[in-house]
């Protein structure tokens, strides 16, 4: 079944601002809250609700969403991955864990100690032009959370044990009735004894001092296909911190930045070259060799080239970095006219007047560009 469009998931129009998103986002999480409403495919609309709000309400993800649709956000690693242990985060986020005992159903506050998925990490990386053109192979380095090798992720001392925490009873919860309008209804909330652990280290691990993870230098090899830009974001699943409690890892997002080039700029996937001739190539036609991002090719500069005259290389631009062929090299020319002249070359350009006409006429000007200028005013 085809996924409904994000906006119609939340009911609002394209244009909503961040405040009708998550107003219209908290109107449907309480409608289908499943504690709420005990319809079969109830629990299947809330994990849509909170999926369509991560992305509505991530200004970088949304205009991935805006312009390239769910494919968009596939390609860029942006799609929301919920497992069954999380999906319930954003609305607990905003709201809270409740359960609402006087409307029939069970407390059901997700369980603290449930598996969650690691932090995502993220870092920048900058290559070259021709790099980011055809392709390469980098060795990246960064630094995550790991479990500690002392103490085995436990956090304590080695030799020694957590103990239940005595506040929570090792629920990791506290749990506080007060009656509404919807009935008795039941807050929960993360222990603030154990920080929702369920459990207290009385003699914390000398290595980690009881955070159970140390930092640790990770060095990894990415390989960054071709035709990556500027601010393209590569994907490495897993990469990122452990999850708690036999959760999956986060991600690790790399970010492109791509250095100018001393001769060659881009468009998309158009590169684009300026170059010199001197007017007697302009003026008789020549052949020349011009750089390319594969090397030097040629090219035929016929008689009488105009100042600003465009010259097109097939396949010579950068490869499409999501389907196959490549963009074309666009090479401009620019006519040099010399600033000193000595006595000979003078004296050739004298009797080269001579024979032309040197009367100024003023250019005529094009039909377009006289209909342009109507129609701007």
């Amino acid at each position: 079944m085809a996924k409904q469009d994000y906006y119609e998931t939340l009911g609002v129009p394209r244009g909503a601002s961040a405040d009708e998103i998550k107003s219209a986002f908290r109107k449907k999480a309480r409608e289908y809250h499943p504690d709420v409403n005990k319809s079969p495919d109830a629990e299947e609309h809330f994990k849509d609700i909170n999926e369509a709000y991560s992305v509505l309400s991530d200004d970088q993800k949304r205009s991935t969403y805006d312009r390239y649709g769910f494919e968009g956000l596939n390609q860029m690693g942006g799609m929301p991955n919920y497992s069954s242990a999380d999906y319930m985060d954003i609305f607990e986020e905003l709201f809270g864990s409740f359960g609402f005992g006087g409307m029939g159903g069970s407390s059901r506050g997700r369980s603290r100690n449930a598996p969650a998925r690691g932090r995502d990490l993220s870092l920048r990386l900058t290559l070259e032009f021709e790099e980011a053109v055809k392709g390469v192979e980098k060795e990246i380095e960064f630094n995550r959370s790991e479990a500690c090798p002392v103490c085995k992720g436990s956090g304590s001392e080695p030799g020694t044990s957590p103990t239940r925490c005595p506040s929570c009873g090792g629920s990791g919860e506290i749990r506080q009735t007060r009656q509404t309008f919807l009935g008795s209804m039941v807050q929960v909330r993360t222990c603030p004894t154990c920080n929702g652990s369920g459990e207290v280290i009385s003699t914390p691990c000398h290595q980690c001092r009881g955070n159970k993870t140390v930092q640790k230098a990770v060095k990894r090899k990415v390989a960054v296909p071709a035709g990556v830009d500027s601010g393209t974001q590569i994907r490495m699943a897993g990469e990122g911190e452990p999850g708690s409690n036999g959760g999956p890892n986060g991600n690790l997002y790399i970010e492109v930045r791509v250095k100018p080039h001393k001769f060659f700029r881009r468009k998309e996937d158009t590169i684009w070259l300026d170059l010199n001739v001197n007017m007697v190539q302009a003026t008789l036609g020549t052949k020349i060799t011009v750089p390319t991002i594969e090397g030097e090719q040629e090219l035929v500069v016929p008689a009488g080239t105009q100042p600003g005259k465009i010259f097109t290389l097939r396949g010579f631009g950068v490869p499409h970095l999501h389907g196959g062929g490549r963009g074309d090299q666009k090479v401009v020319v620019n006519v040099e006219i010399p600033v000193r002249l000595s006595k000979e070359q003078r004296k050739l350009m004298e009797a080269l007047g001579e024979t032309m006409d040197g009367v100024v006429v003023p250019q005529e000007r094009g039909f377009f560009e006289g209909l342009k200028d109507f129609f701007n005013g």
